[in-house]
């Protein structure tokens, strides 16, 4: 393992070497991996101490947050609990305190996990992503980022730098369910982050995003577009189930079943709408 003393001298390495090596910060996800012998790389690149991806920044029209900044980090962090409470949610999901001081926003991110419990939130908030390589930096939208199973737009000279959050949402009404085998400290079977703004009684706007039933993180936008100018009486809430099980495509694996998937799926879609309907 290599350790360069700066985000400079880390973007030099990837570009002499692309490919070759494997960022390596919280470790929470590769240590598991390479504990059992599953990582291809033998080459990883320490980026744990690199003070140019931390820190949390607010701005009166969006949140800065480095790639390194932790779950913990984004827990106790007072603009995030009051502004973005989806990403603190599933910030507080994600496995036990020690894997929440270890893990970052960037490692879920670049890591392309399908179960990852931090990006529906990112994109029900309309994260965007600063990619940062030797080259320059690039600034693009998270939707679309996952491109299949651990397909990614990221160049092997690139790493995330910062997660841009816009704020100014205001009356819209969140939901986020994560099921797993066990309460605490579990991969999820399901992960759902929902949001929705309604004027009177209509949906006015939407979001709804969900992990573990598709190769990447779902933005079920066809569900939104149907949902959107409509009132949640129960024969919509129905219909937008059907349109719903067209968006995804959960698979046997070693944690849960295609069939058990779906059907949660579909019934988390349902709780959100009629919660936030009825609220």
């Amino acid at each position: 393992m290599q350790t360069p003393r700066s985000l400079g001298a880390a973007l030099d390495i990837l570009a002499r070497d692309p490919g070759i090596w494997r960022p390596f910060a919280g470790g929470t996800d590769l240590m598991v991996l390479l504990e059992a012998g599953k990582l291809a790389h033998r080459h990883y690149l320490n980026i744990w101490n690199l003070a140019e991806l931390r820190g949390i920044e607010s701005a009166s029209w969006l949140i800065s947050l480095g790639a390194l900044t932790t779950y913990t980090d984004v827990r106790r962090n007072a603009t995030l609990v009051r502004e973005f409470p989806l990403l603190c949610r599933a910030a507080a999901e994600t496995g036990g305190v020690a894997t929440q001081n270890r893990g970052t926003l960037g490692g879920n991110i670049a890591n392309a996990s399908p179960a990852a419990d931090t990006p529906p939130a990112l994109l029900i908030y309309d994260a965007e992503l600063e990619l940062l390589s030797s080259r320059g930096s690039r600034r693009i939208p998270y939707r679309g980022f996952h491109g299949g199973y651990k397909k990614m737009d990221l160049r092997p000279d690139e790493l995330v730098g910062r997660i841009f959050l816009p704020r100014g949402r205001t009356g819209w009404k969140s939901y986020y369910r994560k099921v797993g085998t066990r309460r605490a400290q579990a991969i999820s079977k399901v992960c759902f982050a929902g949001a929705v703004r309604f004027d009177g009684k209509i949906v006015d706007d939407i979001r709804i995003a969900i992990g573990s039933v598709a190769p990447a993180v779902v933005c079920a936008t066809q569900t939104e577009a149907y949902v959107r100018g409509k009132s949640l009486d129960a024969a919509a809430i129905a219909a937008a189930r059907q349109v719903f099980a067209k968006e995804i495509a959960p698979i046997d694996d070693i944690r849960s079943t295609a069939h058990y998937r779906h059907v949660v799926a579909l019934n988390l879609l349902e709780e959100f709408l009629t919660t936030t309907a009825a609220q």
